[in-house]
C-alpha cells in the first residue's frame, strides 16, 4: 500500500504544475487553521475527498493516508472532548485530516524532483540574503514527503508495543518513535550524501 509515495496517473491533478499545488497547499492549510465551522471544515473534507477521484487514487489509498494517524487522532478528540465539547473536538481532528490527505495528495501527484524545483523557484528571492533556496525547498519537500511516514512509524510501534501490553504508555511509545525518525533522517542525510547532492 502507497503511503504518500507519488504515484503515476493521468489525471488533471497530476497535470497541474507543482508549484501551483505547493501554493494551494499552503492556501489551504491557512485557510484550514483559520476555519472554525465545523460544517465549513467538512465541506474542505469533500472536495479533498473529490480530488482524490479525480486524480483516480483509489479510495484504500486515501484511507490508508489516515488510518496509522489514528490513535493520534482520537487522543486529540479525546483530550478536546474533556476540555471544550464535542463539537469542537470533531472540527480540530477534521481539521487535522484533511491537512494529512491535503499534504498526502501533493506527494502522491507530484514527484519529489518537480515538487523541490518548484519551492527553489518560488523563493529563490531568498538568496539576496544569503540563504541557500536550495536546502529550503529539500528541507520543505521532504518533510512533506515524511509526515505520512513517520505516522506509519507511528502506527507499527504502537502495534509492537500493544502486543507487549504497553499500549497505553505514552513513554513505550513516544521513545521508539523518535529514535526510528532520527535514524530514518540519518539514513535519508547519508544517502543524498553518498549521491553528491550539492545544493
Amino acid at each position: 500500500m502507497s503511503l504518500g509515495i507519488y504515484l503515476h496517473r493521468e489525471s488533471p491533478v497530476h497535470r497541474l504544475p507543482a508549484g501551483a499545488k505547493v501554493l494551494l497547499l499552503l492556501a489551504g492549510g491557512t485557510a484550514l487553521l483559520l476555519v472554525d465551522d465545523l460544517r465549513a471544515v467538512a465541506a474542505v473534507l469533500a472536495v479533498i475527498a473529490a480530488l482524490y477521484a479525480l486524480a483516480r487514487i483509489p479510495p484504500k489509498v486515501l484511507v490508508a493516508q489516515v488510518r496509522p494517524a489514528f490513535w493520534v487522532f482520537l487522543f486529540i478528540f479525546l483530550f478536546q472532548l474533556f476540555t471544550r465539547d464535542a463539537a469542537f473536538a470533531a472540527m480540530v481532528v477534521a481539521r487535522f485530516v484533511a491537512l494529512l490527505l491535503l499534504a498526502s495528495l501533493v506527494t502522491l501527484t507530484t514527484p519529489v524532483s518537480a515538487m523541490i524545483d518548484a519551492i527553489e523557484r518560488g523563493i529563490g528571492w531568498v538568496r539576496r540574503f544569503g540563504i541557500n533556496p536550495a536546502k529550503i525547498s529539500l528541507g520543505l519537500s521532504l518533510a512533506l514527503r515524511f509526515i505520512p511516514v513517520v505516522a506509519k512509524i507511528a502506527a507499527e510501534v504502537r502495534e509492537a508495543q500493544r502486543a507487549r501490553g504497553l499500549e497505553h504508555s505514552v513513554v513505550a511509545i513516544a521513545v521508539p518513535v523518535i529514535i526510528r525518525t532520527l535514524k530514518m533522517a540519518d539514513d535519508v542525510a547519508n544517502a543524498i550524501d553518498a549521491r553528491g547532492y550539492d545544493p
